[in-house]
């Protein structure tokens, strides 16, 4: 039986290209849960939003985390919703100049 091809929403293909303008931070969780090890890391290290937080569970998963003005979220919610962010609006308006 042949496998239908699972449907690319352009809705989330335009919030991916503008998390890719947003600044990255790559982070092990250790013993923590990954959203725990996210919210340490943003008090830790005083991370300004808008942020993109790759955190790695394990060797195999990676939990992506976005830190807003309004707390975070996570990274597939971000892309499908990025007009209601004010903060990505910046960069919508700068990848629109480019």
């Amino acid at each position: 039986m042949a496998r239908r091809r699972k449907r690319k929403s352009r809705r989330r293909q335009e919030g991916r290209r503008i998390l890719e303008n947003v600044p990255q931070f790559s982070i092990e969780s250790g013993e923590d849960k990954p959203v725990t090890a996210a919210r340490k890391f943003i008090s830790t290290e005083g991370v300004i939003p808008p942020a993109l937080l790759l955190v790695k569970r394990n060797e195999h998963t990676t939990d992506r985390y976005f830190w807003a003005e309004k707390g975070l979220f996570g990274a597939q919610y971000v892309e499908e919703n990025h007009f209601l962010f004010p903060s990505l609006k910046t960069e919508v308006e700068e990848l629109s100049l480019v």
